[in-house]
């Protein structure tokens, strides 16, 4: 009987688990294959003002700030969402993405964008990494498409050629391929002291094309998973309780029908006690509406109304029985 409640229960709580586990994550969050511990970069993230004009807790002093030092220029991050600086002049990046910018550097008065928003962190082996792609171009790229002829001349016709080979047509796709974005790829590092505050530092440009950054934060530790134990300890109570109930029964009743001999209601185990617990309900209830039937209005009946005629006939009545009983008293002294 214990292993059989054991083994249910097991079998409920991997049940419950492997449907937690399967529930699609919230965006920047992660879950680190390696140790199981479940990181959230959201309270790291900078929100933009709120409608009402005022700036939220989070984003009192804007997005978050890099020194360059000596790459000549500051850089600008947010984590998970896009800055929350206004742009005006990102070069070589179509207007509408400017809204998605989430990492950019300022120098003499434009802009360049090194990358747009990512809310999927990934883990490269124990290290934590997010990594933004899609930025403005890279120099060596737009250096590549000022060099390249924009039309070809088509050349002589000889004989013998194929009608085929007439005219030698530039690829459509040799922009493509040669076409680079800077992009940015920011390393997180927990930083488990108690009053430590979230930082990002600059670490190298390669080609000024990719950009490395280290930041370091308490929501970098990681921590576990809240939705995955949607059963707290009263819940698993719960369903051990209801287990061991579900046991009780369904083993008594086999026992008291199978040894017992047992049917209908006496299958049940421990039947005489459930029985006087019935029948002290019973009681109760029958009690507690006779009680109540007292205060139910009784019924109106037919009441006498000439109670003065009544009482002068009773009055009649005795009087003439005493002079019969004094009659027959005298008569029988005679």
């Amino acid at each position: 009987m214990k292993s059989l409640l054991l083994s249910t229960l097991a079998l409920l709580l991997a049940q419950h688990a492997t449907a937690a586990s399967d529930k699609p994550l919230k965006a920047c969050t992660v879950i680190s294959p390696t140790s199981e511990r479940f990181f959230d970069l959201n309270p790291i993230r900078k929100l933009p003002p709120s409608e009402d004009g005022k700036k939220k807790k989070e984003g009192d002093e804007g997005s978050w700030h890099a020194k360059g030092y000596d790459y000549n220029a500051n850089f600008t991050i947010n984590f998970c969402g896009p800055v929350v600086e206004q742009l005006d002049e990102v070069q070589d990046l179509d207007k509408g993405l400017w809204g998605n910018i989430s990492a950019f550097y300022e120098r003499s008065g434009k802009q360049w964008a090194i990358g747009l928003e990512n809310s999927e962190p990934i883990f490269r082996g124990r290290k934590l990494i997010l990594n933004y792609t899609g930025g403005s171009l890279c120099p060596s790229s737009k250096d590549k498409r000022a060099l390249e002829p924009t039309t070809l001349t088509p050349r002589e016709i000889i004989d013998g050629d194929d009608d085929g080979d007439k005219k030698k047509k530039p690829s459509k796709d040799t922009d493509a391929k040669t076409t680079r974005r800077k992009t940015t790829v920011i390393s997180l590092l927990c930083d488990s002291d108690p009053l430590a505050k979230t930082s990002i530092s600059f670490v190298a440009a390669v080609d000024d094309c990719a950009y490395f950054f280290e930041g370091r934060s308490p929501s970098a530790c990681g921590g576990v998973h809240q939705e995955t134990q949607a059963l707290g300890p009263g819940g698993v109570f719960g369903v051990i309780a209801m287990i061991a109930v579900l046991v009780y029964f369904v083993g008594g009743c086999v026992y008291q029908r199978t040894v017992m001999h047992q049917r209908g209601w006496r299958q049940l185990p421990n039947y005489s006690m459930w029985a006087g617990i019935w029948r002290f309900f019973s009681d109760v209830f029958v009690i507690l509406t006779s009680s109540c039937a007292r205060f139910m209005p009784s019924r109106r009946g037919y009441n006498r109304v000439s109670l003065g005629q009544d009482s002068g006939r009773r009055g009649r009545r005795n009087e003439d029985e005493d002079r019969l009983i004094d009659n027959l008293d005298e008569e029988w002294d005679d």
